[in-house]
């Protein structure tokens, strides 16, 4: 009995943030390989396997988006990407509901190692990013959402840059 309860918590212990699983087929650690833009990684899973990575939660301008002009603060979204997680960093990704996109990207939450930091919520509370949800995908909702408020007040980063982020919905 007592065995079977330490397996259920160590299961439990591993499965990242909200009682979410880490994703499947890398164990949840990965190393980044590169930003993509301001909410897209290039990393590679335990295995070496190369993965897209998707943040879940936030969506940040455009800056490589096909036939789309570069929106106003993409560039600093992406570098400020770039700087928290610069190629080599390991990371730990978190899925939430869904594991990928409709464009075959892991769909993650992501922590730098060995610091912990939660890049999503990096990128929002400095404005660099705003709430994007896509349910199911729900679990870290209400805290990006009171990021997202508090960098809007205080016009951090695209709220206090770019004109087109007023008119913006809370």
């Amino acid at each position: 009995m007592l065995l079977a309860l330490g397996m259920g918590a160590a299961f439990l212990l591993g499965c990242g943030q909200a009682g979410r699983s880490p994703v499947a087929g890398g164990g949840g650690n990965a190393t980044v390989e590169a930003a993509v833009d301001g909410d897209t990684l290039a990393v590679r899973v335990d295995g070496g396997r190369r993965e897209r990575v998707r943040l879940l939660g936030i969506d940040t301008p455009e800056s490589v988006k096909r036939d789309t002009p570069v929106e106003c603060f993409a560039k600093e979204a992406a570098g400020r990407l770039r700087a928290l997680l610069p190629g080599g960093t390991p990371v730990r990704l978190v899925r939430d509901v869904e594991e990928r996109d409709r464009y075959g990207r892991l769909l993650a939450y992501v922590y730098r190692q060995p610091d912990g930091l939660f890049v999503n919520l990096d990128l929002v509370r400095g404005g660099y990013a705003q709430l994007l949800t896509y349910p199911p995908n729900v679990a870290h909702t209400e805290e990006l959402r009171r990021a997202a408020a508090d960098a809007r007040r205080a016009g951090r980063g695209l709220w206090g840059s770019c004109p087109a982020a007023a008119s913006l919905p809370p």
